[in-house]
C-alpha cells in the first residue's frame, strides 16, 4: 500500500474524524480532529506500520481560531511511505501525549511545550528542555519580539542590541569573550 492508499484507508476508518486529505508533489496529509489524533497516530503505527516518528512540530496561527496546530511527520521503514498528520489546537488546550506509542516524542513534546506553550496531557516529563525553568515566555509564539524580551540575567544572553546591519539577529565576530560574541538582537534605530 502506498501513502495515498493508506490516507483513503484512514479516511475510511476514522470517518468524520479526518477533516480533509491532502497531496502535495507527492507528500500526503491528512488533517483530523484533535480528539481523534492520538487513536489515529496509534492505528497508523500498529495497523500500517509507520514505525518512525520523524518529527512532532507545532505552527502558530496568530490571530486565528484555533491558534495553533500540532503536525506529526511518520514515516515506515517497511514500506518506505511518509504520512504527515495534522491537527488544530485552541489555546489552552491541552494534546495528548504520543510518547507511549513513540517513545522519541518525550523530546519533540517538550520542545513544543518550551517554544510554543502548548501543554501535552500523560506526559512523562513535561518541563522546559531549551530554555531555563521559570521563562515566563515561548519564543516561537509570533507575539514574542525578535528582539527579545528583558531578562534579569543580562550577563547571560541578553547584552545591550548591536547594531550591525542585516538580519533581526547578529553575531560579533572576532576577539573578547563570549558575551562580546553572543549574538543579540538589532534595533534599527541604533
Amino acid at each position: 500500500m502506498n501513502a495515498a492508499q493508506m490516507a483513503d484507508a484512514l479516511k475510511q476508518k476514522f470517518g468524520d474524524a479526518v477533516l480533509e486529505t491532502k497531496e502535495f508533489r507527492g507528500e500526503h496529509t491528512l488533517v483530523v480532529k484533535l480528539a481523534s489524533a492520538k487513536p489515529l497516530l496509534a492505528y497508523c503505527r500498529d495497523e500500517l506500520n509507520f514505525d518512525y516518528l520523524v518529527d512532532v512540530s507545532s505552527l502558530d496561527y496568530m490571530g486565528k481560531e484555533p491558534r495553533f496546530e500540532m503536525v506529526y511527520e511518520l514515516y515506515g521503514y517497511g514500506h518506505l511511505q511518509h504520512l504527515r498528520v495534522r491537527a488544530a489546537v485552541a489555546e489552552d488546550v491541552e494534546v495528548p501525549t504520543v510518547s507511549d506509542i513513540w517513545p522519541t516524542a518525550n523530546w519533540h513534546e517538550r520542545e513544543v511545550y518550551d517554544m510554543m506553550g502548548i501543554k501535552f496531557s500523560g506526559h512523562p516529563d513535561m518541563r522546559r528542555i531549551l530554555m531555563w525553568e521559570g521563562y515566563p515566555f515561548h519564543p516561537l509564539r509570533k507575539d514574542f519580539p525578535l528582539e527579545g524580551k528583558p531578562s534579569d540575567m543580562p550577563d547571560v544572553g541578553f547584552t545591550k542590541t548591536a547594531p550591525m546591519a542585516d538580519g533581526p539577529f547578529v553575531t560579533s565576530a572576532g576577539t573578547g569573550d563570549t558575551v562580546t560574541r553572543e549574538p543579540r538582537s538589532r534595533r534599527p534605530t541604533e
